[in-house]
């Protein structure tokens, strides 16, 4: 797992295999969402839109947005509102203002009801309009503000000189009169186009007339985050830390997984592998601990990282495994060979494969079977042994707790000679459970592996 790409099989094998202990995390992240979601009063928002009629720049349209959230808004605001303890100081943290495409200035308020969010979108643009309207006022020079219309009267009595100077000019058809009548209707469109650029040039002219585009809406829905986005939040933020926390966790596993690996931290070697058929293991009388059950309620004393078990053939070709494993310690051992066989605990593939091969070992071949505290090992002084089997499954130890299993057999004067890996594997309907034994040797003796691998 710690080499291996992560795979969508992956996380279906961690939800498929601890889908018990995911429910529980993820009904947990529910209950802490909705714990969050007592601690936050319900929020709605609702808006209200102003048009700036006029030429408006984009920064001016931004200083806009400012005064809207400004304090001198803001205070008036509370004060027309009367809200208990609500202030100017606390509406700035419940209105927005944004400027959008068009000359609009979009405010917005969020209180904890509709009808105090409408009600304060409605006071904050009212407030605002107001506010805008008397600055845009005072800040406008009474006497500046006649001049143009002093000119434009002007404007129109020179009109008027230049059209009786025209009428009174010599009807005739002689050049010089025909000159002077044009030149007059010359200037006066000179003069008019003048006025013309003076309108469009004011800076005041139509700003001061704020348009609110209607009353806010009375919000249907609370605003981001509800109720229920803070429940569904936690139940998929509980649930993605699980299958994130199992991930993390295969990847810094340094439990051996290869039979080189293995046989290197034991210093022996490997001398085949062996099928267990998989099952559930049975629950013995000494796991029936608080903890052990209930890590069985949870589904975590099963592991979730190794992989599924390959289909094998019938129980007749995973017993020519165990012949092949009993003939080769047969021939590196002397006659008549005393064994001990050495099973670390709570490994229970491998306790299984070390009692079908002592039940197919022959009567030259004493294999006696003991349990090995893989924490604190110690292993049986030598009698007769002629040296230690030691049977385990992969993927279950580290170096350094297989280390000390070599230790403590060399302790006891024991010499591992050899090791053998147990797999679980999908046992087979067999139809040739009952054939003789016979049967079975001359299927050994033809040295075909009928699960495909290598024993």
């Amino acid at each position: 797992m710690s080499d291996d790409t992560i795979r969508l099989v992956t996380i279906g094998r961690i939800i498929r295999r601890r889908w018990r202990l995911l429910t529980l995390l993820t009904v947990m992240g529910a209950l802490v969402g909705y714990g969050t979601s007592m601690l936050f009063p319900p929020r709605y928002t609702t808006s209200a839109s102003v048009l700036l009629p006029g030429a408006w720049q984009e920064r001016e349209l931004l200083t806009q947005t400012e005064v809207a959230t400004s304090s001198a808004v803001l205070d008036r605001a509370a004060a027309s509102l009367g809200w208990a303890g609500v202030s100017g100081r606390e509406l700035r943290d419940r209105v927005s203002a944004t400027a959008a495409d068009g000359n609009i200035i979009k405010i917005s308020g969020t209180a904890d009801t509709p009808e105090r969010a409408q009600q304060l979108s409605d006071q904050v643009v009212q407030q605002f309009v107001t506010f805008a309207t008397h600055v845009v006022d005072d800040g406008t020079d009474s006497e500046a503000a006649t001049q143009p219309e002093t000119l434009r009267k002007m404007v129109v009595q020179t009109s008027r000189r230049i059209t009786d100077l025209a009428n009174a000019a010599d009807p005739g058809r002689t050049v010089e009169s025909v000159q002077t009548r044009t030149e007059l209707a010359k200037l006066r469109t000179a003069l008019q186009e003048a006025i013309n650029k003076l309108d469009q040039a004011d800076p005041t002219a139509g700003k001061a007339n704020m348009v609110v585009m209607g009353p806010a809406a009375r919000p249907a829905s609370e605003a981001p985050p509800t109720k229920m986005q803070l429940i569904v939040g936690g139940a998929l933020l509980f649930f993605l830390l699980a299958v994130i926390g199992h991930l993390t966790t295969a990847r810094m596993s340094r439990r051996l997984r290869s039979g080189p690996e293995i046989a290197a931290a034991l210093g022996s070697t490997l001398l085949g592998t062996v099928d267990v058929p998989g099952e559930r293991p049975a629950h013995r009388p000494e796991d029936g601990g608080p903890r052990a059950r209930i890590r069985r309620l949870l589904g975590i004393d099963v592991r979730w990282d190794t992989p599924s078990p390959q289909a094998s053939g019938d129980e007749a070709s995973r017993k020519i495994r165990y012949r092949r494993v009993c003939t080769r310690l047969r021939d590196q051992l002397p006659a008549s060979p005393q064994l001990l066989v050495l099973v670390p605990d709570n490994d229970e593939v491998a306790r299984r494969a070390a009692e079908q091969l002592v039940a197919e070992a022959e009567s030259d071949l004493l294999l006696r079977v003991v349990g090995v505290s893989v924490s604190h090992p110690m292993v049986p002084d030598r009698d007769n042994e002629s040296g230690a089997l030691v049977v385990l499954s992969a993927g279950s130890w580290t170096a350094g707790e297989l280390a000390g299993i070599a230790v403590a057999c060399a302790d006891a004067q024991h010499e591992v000679v050899g090791i053998v890996l147990a797999g679980t594997v999908q046992a087979r309907p067999t139809s040739s459970a009952g054939r003789p034994r016979d049967a079975a040797a001359a299927a050994l003796a033809v040295g075909d592996d009928a699960t495909g691998g290598s024993g």
